[in-house]
């Protein structure tokens, strides 16, 4: 019997082909954690995978309904993800993090001690005055004489967040303020490890299966015992396909592959697996580069285009020909981006 694709049944668990997501909250529910350091790309990334939203309903789901927020976990970047996620994915991955958060404020010229004072700083500034955008933030440390020059500022805001007593919550403006954790969300109950690393596993592949056991150690950014440690927990739910891969056990087939889309910065599609070789194909230099994953247009489930928003316009930046539907599904998918974004 022929083995479905994995680009196929990855697109399907991705929700970029099949039903789309009914709300935000479903998409990171289903890819668990969607990487957010560009606030656009992690709302476009909600718009890829569903129907009828605007950015406005991401920003309510922060906001009003605090039932998304974003934080640093994983691969030390900030993540888009539920609150009920929030803990145990906090608890499982933001440890490993400590260190080099502290080695990059040393290298803005922080001291472990300047370090702990700004964060108790942060931590003060926030259960006094509730939560604060980035410029509050900067005035309350730079009026005590903490150091916020360079990149002082944003590894202050990350150290506090690693050690798990803040989170980025409500939307301010166009700004994103920072809330304590325990007054937004509550205080977090126990979280057990090996449970959590069973959770990570199931919920991993929910979104991203097939994949291996690198795949699943290079997106969350655990070392690769834990991953395996985390699959070998669920081996019971899992089904082994001849290529070496695994996925969850009874799944849908994969859907057909979806119609030209156009998705964003930093989209999960090139951040769930060790390779992205099967979606960029020789293009991977026009993509990725200098930390940078620019957006790029989806068709027939490869990278065919990149482009970017001039002007309140979107322009297409074709790889090669583009036949004439797909070019004109495009544009009909770039409107829609400049709905979304309002």
């Amino acid at each position: 019997m022929a083995v479905t694709s994995p680009v196929a049944r990855r697109l399907t668990a991705q929700l970029l082909a099949g039903p789309p997501a009914r709300d935000p909250v479903a998409v990171a529910e289903r890819l668990l954690a969607v990487q957010a350091q560009d606030p656009r790309g992690a709302r476009l990334a909600v718009r890829a995978r569903s129907t009828g939203l605007s950015a406005a309903d991401v920003d309510r789901a922060l906001t009003e309904d605090r039932s998304l927020l974003i934080t640093w976990l994983n691969r030390g970047t900030l993540h888009l993800v539920r609150r009920e996620d929030y803990p145990w994915l906090h608890a499982l991955t933001a440890p490993r993090l400590l260190t080099a958060c502290l080695r990059r404020l040393a290298q803005e010229g922080v001291t472990p001690g300047e370090a702990d004072r700004g964060v108790a700083i942060l931590e003060r500034s926030l259960a006094d005055e509730g939560p604060l955008t980035r410029e509050q933030l900067a005035a309350r440390l730079s009026g005590a004489g903490v150091r916020i020059e360079g990149q002082a500022l944003v590894h202050l805001r990350m150290l506090a967040a690693v050690r798990g007593l803040t989170v980025r919550g409500p939307m301010v403006g166009r700004g994103h303020a920072d809330a304590l954790a325990r007054d937004w969300l509550g205080e977090p109950a126990p979280v057990d490890r090996d449970r959590a690393l069973a959770e990570l596993a199931r919920r991993y592949l929910a979104g991203h299966g097939p994949a291996g056991d690198r795949d699943l150690a290079k997106w969350a950014g655990l070392p690769l015992r834990d991953a395996r440690a985390g699959l070998e927990a669920i081996a019971g739910e899992l089904r082994e396909r001849p290529d070496g891969l695994v996925d969850l056990a009874g799944r849908r087939r994969a859907a057909p592959l979806p119609p030209p889309r156009l998705l964003g910065a930093f989209d999960p599609l090139l951040l769930g697996w060790a390779s992205r070789e099967s979606i960029v194909g020789p293009h991977e230099r026009r993509l990725v580069g200098g930390g940078l994953f620019h957006p790029f247009a989806l068709v027939d489930g490869r990278a065919a285009a990149r482009w970017r928003l001039r002007g309140g316009e979107v322009a297409i930046e074709p790889f090669g020909g583009l036949r004439r539907e797909d070019a004109a599904a495009l544009e009909a998918d770039a409107a829609d981006v400049v709905r979304f974004l309002g």
